[in-house]
């Protein structure tokens, strides 16, 4: 789907966007990812899959150090 750069979109349109991030994003893409290979920003993207109805994810990994002499 070929998206103008700073074109309000909305209607149809805005639904059919939204259906089609929703379903690769459920495949596993990234909220970045998808925000970068239709050239519209972070936010944009993550209210679109909010609109279509989308559990997202939480963000992953383990972001706390493992204190030093912890058993493994």
């Amino acid at each position: 789907m070929e998206i103008k750069p700073r074109v309000r979109i909305v209607g149809a349109e805005r639904h059919q966007l939204a259906l089609a991030l929703a379903g690769r994003y459920q495949e596993g893409e990234s909220v970045r990812g998808l925000a970068e290979s239709i050239g519209r920003s972070y936010g944009f993207v993550h209210t679109l899959l909010e609109e279509a109805g989308v559990e997202l994810r939480h963000r992953g990994g383990n972001h706390r150090p493992t204190p030093v002499g912890a058993a493994k």
